[in-house]
């Protein structure tokens, strides 16, 4: 049973990336389930329009709905108020890639804050970056990509908990940021390799 609070979160931040003029990248969604601790967990990608594939610039996006929150907001739907809200874990990676050369990482975290805007009161907070080099088959200069995450939780609120319609609001704020962050990180000068024009007609 998929609680309604999970499934209003996901139509949220479809609505607000959408909203915020981001192209989302089918084939990398996903949904899961934890058979073995029951933990839901639902994964998307966003990049900016016109950006070929892969592009540049993208975001990842993952949501985890915890078996302790889904139990917490079953108690609080029977009238049993639990001890903590229920919460969603939330991660948004930031990912640089087709990149000629690795990147100074300085250069990237000039424009990156150390969390993001709050969503009612949390933030996600920033990691260190990681640098990924990848070579093909004949070891041709390999392709690079830098990317930066930011996680945390967001606790439920009571109107949320009551009208998942109040997820809109905040979620909205964090799929704008998400938008200007990537035209920021589209426009460093950086060197890009082109597009896979081969994967354009797929």
């Amino acid at each position: 049973m998929l609680d309604h609070v999970l499934v209003a979160a996901i139509g949220a931040i479809r609505r607000s990336f959408d909203d915020a003029l981001l192209e989302r990248q089918a084939v990398e969604e996903r949904f899961q389930v934890d058979v073995l601790l029951g933990d839901v967990s639902w994964e998307t990608s966003y990049s900016l329009p016109g950006e070929g594939t892969p592009p540049r610039v993208r975001a990842d996006l993952s949501l985890d709905w915890p078996t302790w929150s889904q139990s917490a907001y079953r108690s609080w739907s029977i009238g049993e108020p639990p001890e903590d809200r229920p919460e969603l874990v939330i991660e948004v990676a930031l990912r640089i890639q087709r990149l000629v050369e690795p990147p100074d990482p300085k250069v990237i975290l000039a424009v990156l804050p150390e969390e993001t805007p709050a969503l009612d009161g949390d933030t996600l907070e920033r990691s260190g970056p990681t640098l990924e080099q990848v070579y093909g088959k004949d070891l041709d200069p390999p392709q690079c990509a830098v990317e930066v995450s930011y996680e945390g939780t967001y606790t439920l609120s009571e109107a949320a908990l009551e009208d998942g319609e109040a997820l809109e609001r905040p979620l909205q704020g964090l799929a704008r940021w998400v938008a200007s962050t990537l035209v920021r990180l589209a426009d460093l000068p950086l060197a890009f390799l082109p597009p896979d024009p081969e994967a354009d007609r797929t």
